[in-house]
């Protein structure tokens, strides 16, 4: 198979979204990709395991990285795509139509196209998005080819409704582990029941009231939230831990560290 980026995007997408790719299984469609860009002359293409970096040198002041993930989450019964007339218009339907081979589809086709744009250019398509953040392709590209990703302004193809959402939050997940004592619930009184005392974790988390933020012009809005609560052996034992997992969004003003702070 090879990636016709000459021809409808949509189609391009529709043939993207009928490649499964999930994450940790990008290697065949990030082979097509870096196959389709090799043939754009105005291109170097550089690869590291199934992320691809395609970049023009113009000699131009100033740099965009433009940047979409291959990966998805795991398919659930929606491949192979499907095209739809819905009262919205035409629609394509199926794994990966938003979240985000579209995006990666209008990336490749504008690669193609866009041979001598009015800035350098760098098209990034990494791998492992959709799962745990020390597998995200785009921060080993960061990690161990900085030069490669490097640019003045960047932009991320993530599915916005067509808007346009400057900036990004950081995120930082921490776990809440409350100590309990075990004790069978027939005798419930000898212990100590884990879950209850967690009880003023999500109390402070409800009432919590997050910041809005203005940083160079732009609003952000902070979070603090659970996400995830675990305790508990069977049904008739007192839990001795229960774990509150608790999520983080923070404004770009504050380092890793000073989010920390916070949440400590």
């Amino acid at each position: 198979m090879i990636l016709d980026l000459h021809g409808d995007p949509v189609v391009l997408a529709h043939t993207l979204c009928d490649i499964p790719s999930v994450s940790g299984d990008e290697a065949h469609l990030a082979d097509l990709v870096e196959g389709a860009l090799r043939e754009l002359d105005h291109l170097e293409v550089l690869r590291d395991g199934n992320a691809v970096v395609a970049r023009t040198h113009l000699g131009r002041s100033e740099r965009v990285v433009v940047a979409g993930h291959l990966d998805t989450v795991p398919v659930a019964a929606n491949l192979p795509a499907e095209r739809r007339a819905t009262a919205e218009g035409d629609v394509l339907w199926g794994r990966g139509s938003v979240d985000m081979k579209g995006g990666v589809a209008v990336q490749l086709a504008v690669a193609a196209r866009v041979t001598a744009p009015g800035r350098d250019v760098t098209w990034v398509f990494y791998d492992q998005e959709e799962v745990e953040a020390t597998r995200n392709g785009l921060g080993r590209l960061v990690r161990d080819h900085p030069e490669w990703v490097s640019g003045s302004f960047a932009v991320l193809c993530e599915p916005t409704r067509g808007a346009i959402e400057g900036g990004c939050n950081g995120t930082l997940r921490v776990q809440v582990r409350v100590p309990g004592v075990a004790a069978h619930s027939g005798r419930s009184w000898l212990g100590v029941n884990a879950i209850h005392d967690a009880a003023p974790v999500l109390a402070t988390l409800a009432a919590y009231r997050a910041r809005t933020v203005e940083v160079d012009g732009l609003t952000y809005r902070e979070g603090l939230n659970a996400v995830g609560i675990s305790g508990g052996i069977a049904g008739n034992v007192i839990p001795d831990e229960c774990v509150v997992t608790v999520n983080y969004r923070f404004a770009p003003e504050l380092t890793v560290e000073q989010a920390e702070a916070h949440v400590r």
